[in-house]
């Protein structure tokens, strides 16, 4: 699982540690997974294309999906008045995936359905990320994720009587330049 959302694999990320046995390879696959998902979250990106669920209450004027780049959006559906759920047809929505955040309109003429007063009314399926290839993924990001990996792996506990270790500052600057803000 690790190496199919990761930015890199274990073997490269044990050449960055300096690391030459397989003792630890599962605990450096745990922490490389764990670096990566929240190293997405923080910046609100998909590193490795893969698809993604995001559901509302309603639909809102702009339907900004919370992971990026948006590569396309599979399909919109909701559930209608009655409690039925329909699948909005590709031709009464817009799909902009040339800006950042990406983003879903309504089609020329078109307004969106009304749905049902309930949560998750409606869910949007949908495909982010830089592509399938690690080597896609920004190399400052790979570096801030590689940072965050060597940090974790050397120091195992966030406490310890004798020290109290942070992430390493340059790990949030190199995240922070391509970070979303806008949802």
């Amino acid at each position: 699982m690790a190496e199919t959302t990761c930015p890199f694999t274990t073997d490269e990320i044990k050449l960055h540690l300096k690391v030459t046995t397989a003792a630890d390879d599962a605990l450096i696959a745990q922490i490389m997974l764990a670096a990566t998902t929240a190293a997405e979250h923080y910046q609100r990106r998909t590193y490795i294309t893969r698809e993604r669920v995001y559901y509302l209450d309603a639909f809102p004027r702009i339907i900004r999906p919370p992971y990026s780049p948006l590569v396309t959006v599979e399909k919109i559906e909701y559930y209608d008045t009655n409690g039925t759920l329909q699948e909005l047809a590709p031709a009464n929505y817009r799909k902009d995936i040339d800006t950042e955040p990406g983003r879903v309109t309504e089609a020329y003429n078109c307004t969106w359905p009304d749905t049902r007063a309930m949560t998750g009314a409606v869910i949007v399926t949908y495909t982010s990320g830089y592509g399938a290839l690690s080597t896609n993924v920004p190399d400052d990001i790979r570096l801030a994720i590689k940072m965050m990996v060597a940090h974790f792996y050397e120091h195992r506990e966030s406490v310890s009587p004798e020290q109290m270790y942070e992430v390493p500052m340059g790990v949030k600057d190199l995240l922070e330049m391509r970070r979303i803000y806008c949802l």
